[in-house]
């Protein structure tokens, strides 16, 4: 066969890439002291150790040291141990030291490659080419971080000794994002890798000894669930940083509540591939290619649910079918190889599963006629069509080399399908209308969307997801605040209401009788039950009745502000003109709001117009910042600009304290407006008057219906509806320390923002309870991958 019929027939030979130095590296080391605690290399104190294999030949690689809860108490207490010397260094030391760990990962970098391929399966072109060089890409770009902390974080300083615990799909890049930037805040660190995918972290902790990371700082301890439970629970660990699936990060986050550890997690996706008809298809299925089939689809952003316009359907999927047939299921120290072995038996067991249940709800599952290897955990790469938006490939996480197709006549039908999945996490835009593109982008529910593009990380951009895809970034400015703390200035700590049954003595005068009502969708309504409560003075008179909020209340609240377009849609200028009128319109009736506050919580007349000119000042204050907290533009070391979106976390519910009850409501409701959420409100439940006395303002000030809702009632017994509701994307509770650990702990549905006080009120006159700390709860940061150039 000559040149010519060789280039035709694309035929390969094998090329495998040399693991000489990774066998000699794996024959001289005692894996059963793979525990790298305090510097030092120790076995586990139970005597346990686990097997890690070769997923392409189901061979055993080493027998590792598997961590207990002793061993994790002694890593928390060496990472304790060093956190003061460390935190107190300078950010040019700390900067030298993640510097060095970068340079050193260089000079082994194809040793981190290989083990990488032979402990993971990934094809070596993909852990030698993007995996390697980006997590060296993370430690060089956060060193950076480390010497700017002063200057762009200022009031911030490391969160303490962090827990962290990363899976095996991507092993040592998860390693890096979530290592440099603890290092770089000033922080120490526990990591748990993934019991199947222990081996580059074993290197990289020989790394750290030679880069002069300080003893303690970094410690690695490899384990199952064990050990990953008993970090999670530790009481001297400040913060989880979690990835994987996200049925763990609800056990996570149920486990954390009332703990007061901050907590981030990077969660499973079901991320949309939207091809229009207008886009270069050729261009479209190799990044089709990458966007489901790298990694063998063992990815959390894979691109898994592939949306293709009507009209171009049946010429897409042939060329999809032609590609696949083409891609090369082998060995992962082939330098030719496309797709190598999944992780692990128990991985290719669930993979067949979910496609013989997808087949089964009426999907038709195509596979290239292709030989798999003899051995290893090896699977065809599947194209499932005629997939129904509920057949369990378009809604379940596969985490295999499955792609569910499904097909769209218009753009909105597009946006629709592409939002029909409990996650949130990655979605791809293909157009070679740019405009169309970014009308597309902004409309998803995800954290990261590329444009004709798919896989685009970098250091510099940040990285998370909406919806069950958790919450937090990782990468970029957004993911250094998740290592970052500034403390706000507490308030008094709050107590249990205490719900009295005893009557309340009539005040003298013949005023008429007036129950306030709840305010929802725009209008003062009755409450569900008919019932109501009364509300007391300063001096134990009755100074009238609220109705009693419950259940279908607070549903009715959630609906109307689910419904509540005009308000997310309108310009940032437009919301800041109207919480200006809101303000004017406050400030027209100060006087009686500060008789109000002196009627009922008993504060003089100074505190009390005091507070109610803080109140209007706060509405300024964020009137003005509605249409100057916005995002930013990253340019990473690619042809693309990173369009860092700044959107509305969407439905928030706010449960106020009884400390400065008017200013305590409008300090958090007005961030939220701001940034274009709306509110359900749950005010004090001592001093509900001042908030039924808002409605009349609201009413006047062009606030669009349902923007914001008011449900007055029992505070606990409300925090916990708003935490249980599925459909409420973000709860800010300031309550008993009971109340906040409950609605921690039922957010996990949807898994929410929830953001509590743990017990304690904010000192709201201040001027650290104000400002961009409050708006960055506000927020969800999207990050937008914008290619150029031909």
């Amino acid at each position: 066969m000559n040149i010519l019929e060789r280039y035709h027939a694309m035929e390969y030979g094998p090329a495998p890439e040399a693991r000489n130095e990774a066998d000699a590296w794996l024959a001289a080391r005692d894996f059963g002291k793979a525990l790298f605690i305090g510097g030092d290399w120790k076995a586990a104190s139970g005597g346990k150790t686990f097997d890690t294999s070769d997923p392409s030949s189901r061979k055993l690689l080493a027998k590792v040291s598997d961590a207990g809860a002793a061993d994790i108490d002694a890593a928390v207490s060496a990472a304790t141990k060093a956190l003061p010397k460390w935190s107190a260094s300078t950010g040019y030391q700390r900067a030298k030291v993640l510097y060095a760990i970068g340079r050193a990962m260089q000079r082994h970098q194809r040793l981190f490659a290989v083990l990488e391929s032979i402990d993971n399966g990934k094809p070596i072109r993909e852990s030698r080419d993007i995996d390697v060089p980006l997590a060296i890409r993370h430690f060089i770009h956060h060193a950076g971080w480390a010497q700017a902390l002063d200057r762009d974080f200022p009031g911030h300083k490391g969160v303490g000794v962090v827990g962290q615990i990363i899976p095996w799909n991507f092993p040592l890049l998860m390693l890096a994002w979530k290592i440099a930037p603890a290092l770089a805040a000033g922080c120490t660190v526990v990591l748990k890798p993934a019991e199947f995918t222990p081996l580059t972290a074993i290197l990289f902790a020989e790394i750290c000894g030679r880069a002069g990371v300080p003893k303690g700082v970094v410690n690695i301890v490899q384990g199952g669930p064990e050990a990953g439970g008993a970090i999670v629970n530790h009481p001297g660990i400040q913060k989880i940083a979690f990835t994987g699936s996200s049925e763990v990060g609800k056990i996570i986050r149920k486990a954390t509540a009332g703990s007061g550890k901050k907590l981030s997690l990077e969660l499973g996706g079901k991320s949309a591939f939207v091809v229009f008809e207008d886009a270069d298809l050729d261009s479209a299925v190799e990044g089709l290619v990458d966007g489901i089939w790298f990694n063998q689809g063992q990815v959390c952003c894979a691109g898994s649910r592939l949306l293709v316009q009507e009209g171009i359907a049946d010429a897409f999927i042939a060329k999809v079918k032609t590609r696949m047939s083409r891609l090369r299921v082998g060995s992962p120290l082939d330098k030719n190889t496309d797709i190598g072995p999944l992780v692990d038996l128990t991985q290719l067991d669930r993979v067949k599963g979910l496609i013989a249940e997808g087949a089964k709800q009426g999907a038709i599952c195509w596979q290239p006629d292709s030989a798999l290897p003899s051995s290893g955990y090896y699977h065809l790469p599947t194209l499932a069509t005629g997939v129904s938006p509920a057949n369990i490939l378009a809604q379940e996480e596969v985490f295999g080399p499955v792609l569910a197709t499904m097909t769209f006549r218009n753009t909105e039908e597009a946006i629709e399908l592409a939002n029909n999945t409990r996650y949130g996490l990655a979605a791809s835009v293909w157009s070679e209308n740019i405009n169309l593109a970014l009308h597309v982008a902004p409309q998803l529910k995800a954290g990261v969307v590329w444009v004709n593009g798919t896989n685009m990380f970098d250091a510099s951009c940040g990285f998370g997801g909406y919806r069950e895809s958790g919450f937090g970034r990782e990468g970029g400015r957004e993911g250094m605040f998740e290592y970052l703390s500034a403390k706000l200035p507490l308030g008094p700590i709050i107590k249990p209401a205490t719900s009295s049954a005893q009557p309340v003595e009539q005040a003298e005068g013949g005023a008429i009788d007036r129950t306030a009502k709840l305010f929802i969708g725009g209008k003062q309504v009755r409450p569900d039950g008919n019932y109501s409560f009364a509300i007391a003075t300063a001096k134990g008179k009755l100074a009238g009745e609220v109705g009693l909020g419950n259940r279908k209340d607070i549903r009715d609240a959630v609906a109307a502000a689910r419904a509540c377009k005009a308000w997310p849609e309108a310009t940032a200028y437009n919301r800041s003109q109207v919480l200006y009128y809101l303000a004017e319109n406050l400030s027209g009736r100060a006087d009686e709001f500060a008789v109000r506050l002196t009627q009922l919580a008993g504060a003089t007349a100074k505190a009390a117009r005091d507070e109610v000119e803080l109140s209007i000042e706060r509405l300024f204050l964020y009137a003005g910042l509605a249409d100057k907290f916005e995002g930013r533009i990253h340019q990473p070391p690619a042809r693309a600009v990173t369009l860092a979106l700044h959107e509305p976390v969407g439905v928030v519910g706010i449960v106020a304290s009884d400390n400065a009850p008017l200013l305590g409501l409008i300090s958090l409701a007005a961030p939220a407006l701001a940034m274009g959420n709306t509110v359900v409100a749950v005010p004090s439940e001592k001093y509900p008057l001042l908030a039924t006395d808002l409605y009349q303002v609201i009413e006047y000030s062009d606030v669009p219906a349902g923007a914001i809702n008011i449900v007055t009632g029992r505070s606990a017994e409300l925090a916990g509806v708003l935490a249980k509701h599925d459909d409420v994307d973000g709860l800010w509770v300031f309550a008993d320390a009971e109340t906040c650990a409950k609605a921690e702990a039922e957010s996990i549905g949807n898994l929410k923002r929830v953001w509590t006080g743990n017990g304690h009120s904010l000192d709201w006159a201040s001027n650290e309870a104000a400002g961009d700390a409050l708006l960055r709860r506000a927020i969800e940061v999207k990050n937008v991958w914008v290619p150029y150039g031909d």
